[in-house]
């Protein structure tokens, strides 16, 4: 009879202890994110103005390859290291500040903009640090022409998992969605 005892309290042990686990995971925030640096390819269009044309995480400094077109029409490539690149940054950021940024612009990004826009609009959390980057994607519109003037495969592809993850609410063992409100709650195992 007590091996039956013992049996039974180690299910009992072992499914509360799965159930506290399932009401804790479903309870966990999302961490805020580091910026990561970035690797761009920044290219001129025909009316003068940048777009990125492709861009990729990297683990080492940030950088950039601007491609340009010469006095003959030849594409011409250079390099800007991680320094310039804050320098522009910087400099367009100020202009930010006093509300004279191309960045703020409606419809500015759909034609791309200066290269020190470009950059700020793409690369501001990693170049300048989250919370200005934060502020400036709170902006309407900086984030409308930040999305605009990025057109790599990648930043498609991150904006639409970004969009996934926000149209689908987790759910929790209680049957409850991480977005819903305790008044709008789903049945689950409980029947909650």
């Amino acid at each position: 009879m007590s091996d039956i005892f013992k049996t039974a309290s180690r299910i009992v042990l072992g499914s509360s202890s799965v159930l506290m686990m399932s009401a804790l995971t479903g309870c966990e925030a999302p961490q805020e994110q580091q910026a990561q640096n970035k690797f761009l390819v920044i290219e001129q269009q025909t009316n003068g103005k940048y777009v990125v044309v492709e861009e990729m995480p990297t683990d080492g400094p940030s950088r950039a390859i601007i491609r340009e077109k010469d006095e003959n029409g030849h594409i011409v490539e250079r390099f800007m290291n991680e320094a310039e690149m804050k320098a522009l940054a910087e400099q367009e950021y100020q202009k930010v500040q006093s509300g004279t940024s191309e960045t703020l612009r409606d419809g500015a990004g759909s034609a791309g903009m200066g290269l020190a826009g470009t950059i700020l609009a793409v690369a501001a959390g990693s170049l300048m640090g989250n919370m200005i980057g934060n502020a400036l994607m709170n902006n309407k519109s900086f984030s409308r022409n930040s999305a605009s003037t990025n057109r790599s495969a990648y930043s498609r592809s991150a904006a639409g998992k970004a969009a996934a993850s926000k149209s689908s609410g987790k759910k929790s063992f209680f049957g409850s969605s991480s977005k819903s409100s305790s008044s709008s709650r789903s049945g689950g195992f409980f029947g909650g």
